[in-house]
């Protein structure tokens, strides 16, 4: 498996959260544009900066420019995340995680949980928010977890359905249509939870202290 981080240009991650990834395997950075700006604050050599450069400090810029290979792709047709997912994608790599993909601007936070959703058959994306790591799944998965740990589910339409084994509140082939129903703060009562999400892709919401700490991931 070929694993990378991709950084956005939100909130910057934590220099732990960085070191965990690249401890668990993703070692090639790659900053989406203005996440430039957060790899410098953490005082990281990214592989890669990606995008159409209007948001990273051209002093940031300067400073990598015989550090990082960076690259200029000026389309306005998809954000400077989905360049950096493409760029992964032909580059061979399957697995990413998005850091930095939620901030101030609610529209971009929307857009880049959208982008799991729409690059979902390409590369597995996972994404860290704060305390929350989001999964997308289909399918059946079965999680590693620690009794009493909080997990939270959420579907897009009424024809994606839930099952579960595991939680202390059961989903019995059920829909959660966004706007009308959803599975929040559910809890574990084993250490395995099955999780069959049919129809369309979910969302797996889990708390990232929990899965650092115990070894989950």
């Amino acid at each position: 498996m070929k694993k990378c981080i991709i950084i956005a240009n939100g909130k910057c991650p934590k220099k732990s959260e960085l070191k965990f990834f690249v401890e668990k395997g993703y070692s090639t950075i790659i900053c989406a544009d203005g996440g430039a700006n957060s790899a410098y604050k953490l005082k990281v050599i990214p592989d890669y900066i990606i995008g159409d450069l209007d948001s990273a400090d051209k002093s940031i810029l300067n400073y990598y420019k015989n550090k990082s290979e960076i690259i200029n792709i000026k389309r306005q047709n998809d954000t400077d995340v989905e360049k950096c997912l493409k760029f992964a994608i032909k580059k061979k790599f399957t697995d990413a995680v998005l850091l930095g993909g939620t901030g101030n601007r609610l529209d971009h936070s929307i857009c880049n949980l959208g982008i799991l959703i729409k690059f979902y058959n390409q590369i597995s994306i996972s994404m860290l928010s704060g305390d929350s790591f989001l999964v997308a799944h289909k399918g059946e998965t079965i999680l590693k977890m620690t009794k009493g740990e909080i997990i939270s589910s959420y579907g897009f339409d009424k024809k994606t359905t839930f099952t579960s084994k595991g939680l202390k509140y059961p989903l019995k082939n059920i829909s959660l249509p966004f706007g009308e129903k959803e599975s929040t703060s559910n809890i574990a009562v084993n250490e395995k939870v099955k999780i069959k999400i049919n129809g369309g892709i979910g969302f797996i919401v889990r708390d990232f202290k929990m899965i650092k700490r115990n070894g989950l991931f």
